[in-house]
């Protein structure tokens, strides 16, 4: 018998785009075709137990040092709505939270508690699981979960990309008293997206401590797009960001000049190089001589490179 799924938007007054109702759908048909999931049937598998649990955390690795400010900030902003921060690892499991003592004990219920699993193939369509199967900004509110015991919660989760580009996790905040028309979940989207970039930035800078950080022009809203340069100013690390620009691996050893003449010409490594020519002349002062010391290139080729990157510059 072929499982009849309601959808994901027939119930409450959620205003949303249709590309967006489409990317839900698409988590929807994965939980009834690829997963074989029963809607009617309850999730929220038991917490992780204090040991595994450390272990996840132990596995993030340096993710938790660095959300730890940005997590504290950010329930600052939201908690006024109710809403309880969560930060997930890979797999979707909660690492850590930031929640008011008169709701801990609805959190934990709700699973919106470190342990909790928040996996898309055991749960179904929810912010944390979904955002990690899909790898962008996810909102799941009420009834576009797919659990029917989940239409209390209302979900916004981010992706949160390590140093070398990968997906470490997702920033997650979640309420269990929703406002039923979502008027609150532009500003949550907006805001946990600020501070999913921030830590993604801060483990950048402290994993190339010391080599020259710039940033480039190409931006996909989750990720910072930073690039490391060593001190013969060849690239050894990107962001998931700056990776994607320039058609590079998440994950990947990096190490390539920018500077070369005889570089590669694709567009990404062009906005690349433009990015690294401006930080040096802005360094500079717009001294074309001074920042060409400081890229280790002659005075000529940066002037060709000047011309060629149509970059505003003094002589």
């Amino acid at each position: 018998m072929m499982l009849q799924t309601p959808s994901p938007w027939v119930a409450g007054p959620v205003p949303a785009a249709a590309v967006a109702r489409m990317q839900l759908a698409a988590s929807w048909q994965r939980c009834e075709g690829d997963y074989a999931l029963d809607p009617a049937q309850s999730g929220l598998t038991d917490l992780l137990s204090c040991f595994e649990l450390r272990q996840s955390c132990d596995e993030a690795g340096p993710l938790l040092r660095f959300a730890d400010a940005e997590l504290d900030r950010l329930h600052v902003i939201v908690r006024d709505m109710e809403y309880a921060v969560l930060l997930a690892d890979r797999t979707g499991t909660v690492l850590t939270r930031r929640t008011v003592r008169d709701s801990e004990r609805g959190c934990r219920r709700w699973h919106l508690w470190p342990g909790a699993r928040w996996n898309e193939r055991e749960e179904g369509t929810n912010g944390i699981g979904t955002c990690l199967a899909e790898r962008r900004p996810v909102t799941v509110h009420m009834n576009q979960h797919w659990r029917m015991n989940l239409r209390y919660l209302t979900c916004t989760a981010v992706p949160v990309y390590d140093a070398l580009g990968r997906l470490a996790g997702a920033l997650d905040a979640s309420s269990y008293h929703p406002d039923p028309d979502a008027r609150d979940v532009a500003l949550i989207r907006n805001t946990i997206t600020e501070a999913a970039r921030r830590i993604e930035a801060r483990c950048f800078s402290d994993l190339y401590r010391g080599h020259m950080i710039v940033t480039m022009g190409a931006d996909d809203g989750t990720s910072a797009p930073l690039l490391a340069l060593d001190a013969e100013r060849r690239v050894v690390g990107a962001t998931h960001a700056a990776r994607r620009e320039m058609g590079l691996e998440d994950g990947d050893e990096l190490a390539f000049c920018l500077m070369d003449e005889r570089g590669p010409g694709r567009d990404g490594f062009r906005v690349a190089e433009k990015a690294v020519v401006e930080a040096a002349l802005a360094s500079a002062r717009g001294n074309v001589s001074a920042a060409a010391r400081q890229l280790g290139i002659s005075r000529s080729t940066l002037h060709r490179k000047i011309k060629t990157l149509a970059i505003d510059a003094e002589s």
